[in-house]
Order: C-alpha cells, then structure tokens, then sequence
C-alpha cells in the first residue's frame, strides 16, 4: 500500500524516515492514541486538536513512518502529529509493532496514549448510544470488549500514559489530557500520585502500587476517624508511627532509580498509587508527603485522591 506526496513521488509505507536536506530537528514529534472503544479516544484526539496538534484519526499503522516522513518535510508546518489507531483497522493492527520498531531506529519521539475503562463503564456507554461494539459480531457487548482487550493487551503494556476514563466526564478527560500536553517545554517527567482503597479496588491504569495498610488505621481513633490525610492532626499520627518516616525516605529512593530508568528509556509519565483499606487517611497522608518529595526532587508532580470522600 503506497501514498503519494505533494510532488507526486510515491513513497512506499516502509520508506525510511531519512528525507535529504530536511534537519533531523524537524522531525515531527508523534503521539499514538489507543485504547478501549468507547473509552474517549475521540475526544483525547480533539483535545490534541484543539492544542495545535495534527490529528489523523484510523490510520493503519503500516502508514505511520510515511506520515512522519512528509511532516518532516512539511518545513516546520506540521511539527506534532497525533494518530488514532483502533480496532476499526484491525487487519492492519499486527504492523503496529514493525512500524514503533521503525520509529525507534530513526530516532523519532513517540508517546502511546492508552484510554482504558471498566467493563461495566463501556457496556453503559455502548447501551446508551444504541451501538454494537465493533467487535462483538453476533455476539453481545461483552464478548465485542473481551476480544479487544485481548488484541489491545501488548499495546496497553507498552503504553507511556494510561488514562482510566471509567469515571471521568469528557471535561474531566480534557483535562487531563490538557494536563500532560498543554506545556511549552516538556518535562522529563511526569508524575501523578493518587491515594486510593483497596475495598474499592485497585487504578486499572497505575505503574507502581504499594500499600500503607501496614501502619495502624486512624479510623480506630475516635478523635481522628471523621477527618481525612489532609488533616494535620491525622498526618502527625501516621508518620509518628513506627516505620512510617524510613518507609518515605527509602521508597523516595528507591522512585529516584526509578524514575533514571525511566528518563533513558523515554517514559515520560508515571502513576503512583498509594493505598490504605479506604482511602481516607493513611494513603492520603503518604501521598501528599511523598508527592511534596517528588516535586522537590524536579518532577513535576499531580496528586489525586480517589476515593476521600466516598464513606
């Protein structure tokens, strides 16, 4: 399959991304959305849309070094190209991974966007609209997500930002999106830490979970149950608990190696969960400190609390 550029000259999608007198500076950088149907997919890619981004929805993948190759020689027009890739173009979807292989030889910046969603979330949304999913054949909604959640399972764990859109409205979802790309200068890092409970389950889209359950529970303290990790008097109880100071300092450490390795091999965003049984106060208080430490460190840190409030 073969496109063709302005001066009419074929350009074969395996093409290299090596254009004669165009500074390798002009590359274009590349963002590849994905995810789950249903997800938000559409509205992630107009918000790249609406921040300057050249956005090509469903293009198979086999093409996506050729459309990095004539941005290139765009003089500068088309610097930031997003891509929306999706099981619509299923048979083309095994040329993904050759095409990210040939991205990375020729030194290009790519970032792969994942838009995750519970199962209960999609049927909602697919129910609502009165659509089949596209892949559930004869079958029903469930057995459509199944099947690309199996197809989208190595995409996901190769992803660099994972987004859970199951209980985010679309300004919500801009906003995150608005969150990680809006910058002038991209950091080399980002980092959310985000407290949650283990009784409502674990963030389908965190890198690293630990857990702060083995330091005694506020909730037992009659004086302190009503308040949240923000509350000082709450904060002072956890960290005057055995362990709970040496478990910050090392486990700063221990994200300081982490987030090295992270910068070489290009990963630009990380999620950090931090949890206790509800939700409310240790994880809270361990998220704030440690999310304080992060940014002092020159990681551009976002913390979110899940679950405060749901009791």
């Amino acid at each position: 399959m073969s496109e063709h550029d302005e001066g009419g000259e074929q350009v074969s999608a395996a093409t290299p991304i090596e254009t004669p007198g165009v500074p390798e500076a002009a590359i274009p950088e590349l963002v590849i959305i994905s995810g789950m149907s249903g997800a938000g997919r559409s509205t992630a890619a107009k918000c790249l849309e609406d921040l300057g981004w050249f956005v090509v929805d469903n293009l198979p993948p086999a093409l996506i070094p050729t459309m990095v190759e004539l941005g290139a020689r765009s003089q500068g027009n088309v610097a930031r190209i997003a891509v929306v890739v999706d099981v619509r173009g299923r048979r083309f979807f095994d040329n993904l991974r050759e095409s990210l292989a040939e991205l990375e030889s020729k030194n290009v910046t790519r970032r792969i966007v994942f838009l995750e969603s519970s199962d209960d979330a999609l049927v909602r949304r697919f129910e609502s609209v009165r659509r089949p999913h596209p892949l559930q054949g004869d079958g029903r909604i469930v057995d459509g997500i199944a099947a690309e959640r199996d197809l989208l399972r190595e995409l996901r764990g190769d992803a660099d930002l994972v987004i859970d859109t199951s209980s985010l409205n679309v300004h919500e979802l801009r906003a995150k999106m608005d969150a990680s790309f809006a910058g002038e200068e991209e950091p080399e890092l980002r980092a959310t830490v985000m407290s949650f409970g283990f009784k409502y389950g674990l963030p389908v889209d965190a890198d690293l979970v630990v857990d702060m359950r083995f330091l005694p529970n506020p909730h037992w303290v009659p004086e302190l149950r009503q308040y949240t990790g923000l509350n000082e008097e709450v904060a002072a109880y956890v960290f005057n608990q055995p362990g709970a100071k040496e478990f910050l300092d090392r486990y700063a450490e221990m994200l300081q190696l982490i987030a090295a390795g992270y910068r070489r091999e290009g990963k630009r965003y990380v999620t950090i969960a931090v949890g206790c049984t509800g939700g409310k106060h240790r994880s809270v208080a361990m998220s704030e400190k440690l999310a304080a430490r992060l940014a002092s460190e020159g990681v551009e840190t976002v913390i979110v609390h899940r679950d405060m409030g749901r009791e």
